[in-house]
């Protein structure tokens, strides 16, 4: 069993910007792996996002690929039109249904995250226009991980912020400049 925590985010609506800030607070010795489910078109350019995200960052930035294996200081972003699971400390990426509209989905994100991480599972929900995210992170809270959202008060969009809240009452909310912080003391 892997013994590194990992960060599991979601965001959609405004969700590039939220990400900029939190990626550009981690150190470059981050002790855990990150993924991002971030919502976005089906047409997007394949490493567009990954560019705009590596541009901040002391962390390696990669678009996600089928049994990547997870590695700390490692940011893995949802390629466009694909789900991102966690399975054994690996990337697995799925073409199944849309879920809340998406693919990626945040939901499957998080609960393949919980499902693999437990309690070394960080679930973040940022901003974002519908209700993905909140049962997923329901679901990494029940399974003893850590939940933070974004403030629904600092969100371009504040529905995934408050279906999380809804979900997920004891979560931590933070600001975006908090999220980052937050991170580091959650995975030391």
């Amino acid at each position: 069993m892997r013994r590194e925590g990992l960060v599991a985010v979601g965001a959609s609506w405004g969700g590039l910007d939220v990400l900029r800030v939190i990626l550009g607070a981690l150190p470059g010795d981050f002790g855990a792996a990150v993924v991002v489910a971030q919502h976005r078109s089906p047409d997007s350019h394949r490493n567009a996002f990954r560019d705009l995200l590596a541009a901040v960052t002391r962390l390696k930035v990669c678009e996600a690929d089928d049994k990547d294996e997870l590695r700390p200081s490692q940011v893995y972003v949802a390629a466009p039109d694909y789900h991102l699971l966690v399975e054994d400390g690996r990337i697995s990426l799925s073409t199944d249904d849309r879920v809340q509209y998406a693919r990626p989905s945040v939901d499957v994100l998080l609960e393949s995250a919980a499902e693999a991480y437990r309690e070394r599972c960080v679930g973040v929900i940022l901003t974002g226009a519908n209700a993905d995210g909140a049962a997923g992170l329901a679901r990494v809270a029940e399974l003893g991980g850590s939940a933070i959202v974004q403030d629904p008060r600092t969100a371009a969009r504040p529905e995934m912020p408050r279906a999380a809240l809804a979900a997920v009452p004891g979560a931590r909310i933070a600001a975006p400049e908090e999220i980052g912080p937050l991170l580091v003391e959650l995975t030391a």
